[in-house]
């Protein structure tokens, strides 16, 4: 219902009771506006605005808020509207919008608040903070809803397998406001291979995109991806994606050939690679199978995700351990082995200490001569001369061969 509305605007309504709020987007929408003093520019005073509206940025479901200052108010209103969707939210202190998360506040003197509590994606756009002055003095400011990155699982790879030599797929997707930016990485912080560029082939810490596609994967491209989505909303996600590559075991014998003296403690080694995990063992070359005990201790240690060391330790090998053992690695794709020989090993210095003391003998004839009594420097010995028939000879009081100074050599080191 329209009262006097050949004089109804914007400038007026607040003054003239039933009336129709004429906007400048050309709508009308009818209202009650209570009478208020028109005598608010007798002094020749009209409204502006102390600060500017400003622009706000948001995280999806947090609160936002718009402060609208405006000095010599007088008898106007302040309205705040929804620029781009042309709805009004409220009038002065009161919410005309039926949108339960909006709510306005005045602090009794010059200052206006448009809050919203959980902002939300429909939210953003140009809000407008009008007063009804003819012409009407109106800013704008714009609420930009930001919506941190998210990883879309259902359209996400999981973790998957191929056959060395086969082809891989990688795909991540992910949502978010702004676009987020998707980057890949390893796990373990190794290279990734990149097949797309003019070189063919090239290594690199990180690639970005959706998709990264794998060609001819070799068993080093094994391993954790991880799938990072940013887009400058904290926090980034990450999605981890296991890359298995499958082959038939590989067994490597650094040392094919070992030897060992008797009563000794000898450690045989092989290196294997295998995926999926392999099942290793060892045996003796006649194909008995070798198990954990006083005699034999078996052990294996990871250096990758496929690549293992193993160990088997005979403990104070005999005549009888002497012989061939052979390193077994199975998976559900094939087998491998690899054989390693032990054989028994005299010690040199073992054999020369028996060799010593045969020469000696024969050379001497006499302990004494070698084993009595200390050297000292000038003179000789009287009982020496007397044995040698008065001519002292230093050369036949004490003789050192070779052989003997190996000896002493050996046991100097021993003690």
């Amino acid at each position: 219902m329209l009262l006097r509305s050949e004089k109804c605007n914007i400038g007026q309504i607040f003054c003239e009771g039933y009336c129709a709020i004429v906007y400048p987007y050309l709508f009308l929408v009818p209202l009650y506006v209570p009478r208020a003093d028109c005598g608010f520019n007798a002094l020749g005073l009209e409204p502006d605005f102390k600060f500017p509206l400003e622009n706000v940025t948001i995280a999806q479901g947090r609160d936002a808020t718009f402060t609208c200052v405006v000095n010599n108010l007088g008898g106007y209103r302040v309205a705040w509207i929804k620029a781009d969707t042309k709805a009004i939210l409220a009038i002065h202190e009161h919410v005309i919008t039926n949108n339960a998360r909006l709510s306005v506040t005045h602090n009794d003197y010059n200052t206006w608040t448009l809050s919203i509590r959980g902002v939300k994606r429909e939210d953003r756009g140009q809000y407008m903070c009008q007063v009804n002055t003819d012409p009407m003095k109106m800013q704008t400011a714009f609420l930009e809803v930001v919506i941190p990155p998210d990883i879309v699982y259902e359209e996400t790879s999981g973790d998957m397998m191929v056959p060395e030599g086969g082809s891989a797929k990688l795909v991540c997707k992910a949502r978010g406001y702004p676009p987020p930016r998707i980057v890949w990485r390893r796990e373990d912080g190794g290279d990734l291979i990149s097949r797309g560029g003019p070189q063919g082939k090239t290594k690199v810490s990180s690639l970005e995109g959706e998709i990264v596609n794998l060609t001819k994967v070799t068993r080093s491209e094994m391993g954790a991806y991880l799938c990072i989505a940013a887009n400058g909303v904290p926090p980034s996600v990450s999605k981890r994606i296991m890359l298995h590559v499958h082959f038939h075991p590989l067994v490597q014998v650094p040392n094919q050939l070992v030897g060992a003296p008797t009563g000794t403690d000898v450690n045989l080694q092989c290196h294997v690679e295998a995926s999926p995990k392999a099942i290793n063992y060892w045996t003796r070359e006649n194909g008995e199978m070798i198990i954990t005990n006083d005699k034999y201790q078996m052990s294996e240690i990871s250096n990758s995700a496929y690549s293992v060391q193993m160990r088997l330790i005979v403990r104070n090998i005999q005549d009888t351990d002497m012989g061939g053992y052979k390193c077994i690695s199975k998976n559900s794709i094939g087998d491998a082995e690899g054989t390693i020989r032990l054989y028994k090993m005299e010690l040199p210095y073992l054999k020369s200490r028996v060799e010593d003391t045969e020469t000696n003998y024969v050379e001497t004839n006499d302990v004494r001569s070698s084993l009595q009594g200390p050297l000292r420097e000038g003179g000789h010995r009287t009982e020496d001369a007397d044995f040698l028939g008065g001519r002292p000879s230093p050369a036949t009081s004490c003789r050192v061969t070779p052989h003997a100074i190996f000896l002493l050599t050996v046991l100097a080191l021993a003690c």
